[in-house]
């Protein structure tokens, strides 16, 4: 079920205490995705969001998802810990929903992170488009957790990259990312950008049936980013979003 957010004029489905599974932008509004050029901790970065959204002329509310780069892959308790603080920047800004987090986010370790925490890698936010006529959305990364569980015992083939075990992986992960864009009230048809993270080799096989998965949106392709997942054990995450307008800054 989609949860308005009245004051970020966006909606979003309900995920985990950490991060929603993903948001929509109301009619009449739209979702900008920025992209950092450089990286700075994410304190720091949630420094530069408000900053920005600041010189745009919107508030704290206008936040609707955050990608970040973390220099090593957590232990289940470290990343349960990691997302305290996070949070706590969260309700800071009021920016939670009767308890519940709205803000989507992506979190991977892409190999070298030149910091001892995790750094901003981007953001989304929600500006007024009366002239847009198509949702503008953000799904949340996913991996092989079944139902999202911040759980060893919920990982999906847990210890194995073999090509099958690998490829069960993904096609569990590409299923939730279908769910959730159904959840917002889209589709495949609408996505305009693919991203697979993953530090294992994606089989031939592995990849047409990615390729069918994603259906109108193989016009973008995936882009495979040599990335590990944030929590240890985890090998293989996706994330989709569908927007007009892309920056970097």
């Amino acid at each position: 079920m989609l949860i308005e957010n009245v004051a970020g004029h966006y909606r979003h489905l309900k995920g985990i205490a950490p991060y929603s599974c993903g948001v929509v932008a109301e009619p009449g509004w739209e979702i900008v995705h920025v992209l950092r050029t450089s990286w700075a901790s994410w304190r720091t970065g949630f420094e530069f969001i408000d900053q920005h959204l600041g010189e745009v002329g919107l508030t704290h509310a206008a936040l609707c998802a955050i990608e970040l780069r973390s220099p090593a892959p957590f232990t289940m308790e470290e990343f349960m810990e990691f997302n305290r603080d996070y949070c706590g920047v969260l309700e800071k800004w009021q920016l939670m929903i009767d308890g519940l987090n709205p803000i989507a986010r992506t979190n991977v370790v892409p190999g070298k992170v030149n910091s001892d925490s995790p750094v901003l890698h981007g953001f989304s936010y929600v500006r007024p488009n009366l002239k847009l006529k198509r949702p503008t959305f953000v799904v949340a990364g996913a991996g092989e957790l079944r139902d999202g569980n911040l759980d060893s015992a919920s990982i999906i083939r847990r210890g194995e990259t073999s090509s099958e075990a690998i490829t069960e992986k993904a096609e569990y992960v590409s299923g939730v990312m279908t769910e959730r864009l159904h959840g917002l009230g889209v589709g495949w048809n609408d996505v305009t950008a693919v991203q697979v993270y993953t530090t294992q080799s994606i089989p031939r096989p592995l990849r047409s049936r990615l390729i069918k998965q994603i259906g109108a949106a193989s016009r973008y392709g995936f882009c495979w980013q040599v990335a590990q997942p944030p929590v240890v054990e985890l090998e293989f995450e996706m994330d989709v979003r569908g927007v007009a307008c892309e920056m970097f800054l």
